[in-house]
C-alpha cells in the first residue's frame, strides 16, 4: 500500500513538471483575459483597490477610524485587509467556475484537470502582487502627508516578512479553490451560496473595524477561528504596525493552510475523474 502511494505521488510530480509551462501559459492567459477590451488594462489592479479604500474610508472612517487608539492609519488599515480578502474571494470564485469555463477544452484535449483551478488562483495572485505596489504608494502618501494619522506609520525590517502571510493565504486559497471547483461541477447552486457567504464573511473579518471594538466573547472567538483573520492580522503586523508576527497566530495560520491544501488535494483526486461526465 505504501509503495502504491509512493508511485502515485511520483507520477503526480512528474506530470506537474511536464505541464508546468502550460500552467504558466494558462495563468498569463487568465491575467490578459481579465483586462481584455479595457482601456486602462492592468492599471485596474491599482485603481480598483484604491477606489475601494476611498469609499470604505469615507463611509466607515467616522465610525471606526476617528480617534481610535487601535488603528494607526484607517485608510491603510482598510487597504491591507481589503487587499487580502479580495484575493481570497476572487481566486476561489474563479477556481470554482474554472471547469465550466473550460468545458470545451476539457472534453477534447487531455490536460491534468487541476491546471484549470490552479491557473485561476495563480492569475489572481499575480494581480494581488501587482496591487501590493499600490499599497506601497498609499502607505508613502499617508506617511508623508500625515493625513488620517499617517504620521504614526513606521517602517521596520519586519515589513519584509509580509510575503509569509501572503504565501499562507495562497496555500489556503488553493485548498479551498480545489474543493469548490469540484463541488461546483456537481452542484451549480454552490456558486450563489459561496457569493452570499463571501459577502457575510467580509463583515465577519476585521477589515473595516478593529477586533477590539467587539465586546461579545463568542463573537471574538468566532472571528479568531477564521484563518483569514490570522492572515490579515499577520500582514498588518508586518506592514501597518511594524511588529514581529505573533508566533501563535502564525502557527495556527500555517497549520490550517497546509491542512486545507491537503484536504483539497485529496478531495480533488477522489472526484476529478468523474468531472468530465458532469460538465
Amino acid at each position: 500500500m505504501g509503495k502504491n502511494k509512493k508511485k502515485e505521488l511520483d507520477h503526480d510530480v512528474r506530470m506537474f513538471k511536464k505541464y508546468k509551462n502550460l500552467l504558466k501559459e494558462l495563468t498569463m492567459k487568465n491575467v490578459k483575459l481579465k483586462y481584455r477590451n479595457s482601456w486602462l488594462g492592468i492599471l485596474w489592479s491599482f485603481i480598483q483597490p484604491l477606489l475601494n479604500m476611498i469609499v470604505l474610508s469615507v463611509v466607515f472612517g467616522g465610525i471606526f477610524g476617528r480617534h481610535n487608539k487601535y488603528i494607526v492609519c484607517y485608510p491603510v488599515f482598510i487597504f491591507t485587509g481589503r487587499l487580502l480578502f479580495s484575493f481570497f474571494t476572487s481566486s476561489t470564485k474563479q477556481a470554482m467556475t474554472s471547469f465550466r469555463r473550460n468545458a470545451g477544452i476539457l472534453k477534447k484535449v487531455y490536460v491534468p484537470k487541476y491546471m484549470y483551478p490552479l491557473s485561476s488562483i495563480f492569475s489572481n495572485f499575480v494581480t494581488f502582487a501587482i496591487s501590493i505596489l499600490c499599497l506601497i504608494c498609499v502607505w508613502i502618501f499617508f506617511k508623508v502627508t500625515g493625513l488620517q494619522g499617517g504620521s504614526g506609520l513606521t517602517i521596520t525590517p519586519y515589513a519584509l516578512l509580509c510575503f509569509v502571510p501572503m504565501f499562507l493565504l495562497l496555500v489556503f486559497s488553493t485548498g479551498v479553490g480545489l474543493i469548490l471547483s469540484v463541488i461546483a461541477v456537481y452542484f451549480r447552486d454552490v456558486e450563489y451560496i459561496w457569493d452570499v457567504f463571501c459577502t457575510l464573511l467580509f463583515y465577519m473579518v476585521p477589515i473595516i473595524y478593529p477586533l477590539q471594538k467587539i465586546t461579545t466573547d463568542w463573537t471574538i472567538a468566532l472571528i479568531k477561528i477564521n484563518p483569514l483573520y490570522s492572515m490579515i492580522e499577520l500582514f498588518r503586523q508586518c506592514v501597518l504596525y511594524g511588529q514581529i508576527m505573533s508566533p501563535r497566530m502564525l502557527l495556527y495560520a500555517a497549520v490550517v493552510s497546509v491542512a486545507t491544501l491537503i484536504i483539497g488535494i485529496i478531495f480533488f483526486n477522489w472526484k476529478s475523474d468523474d468531472i468530465i461526465f458532469h460538465l
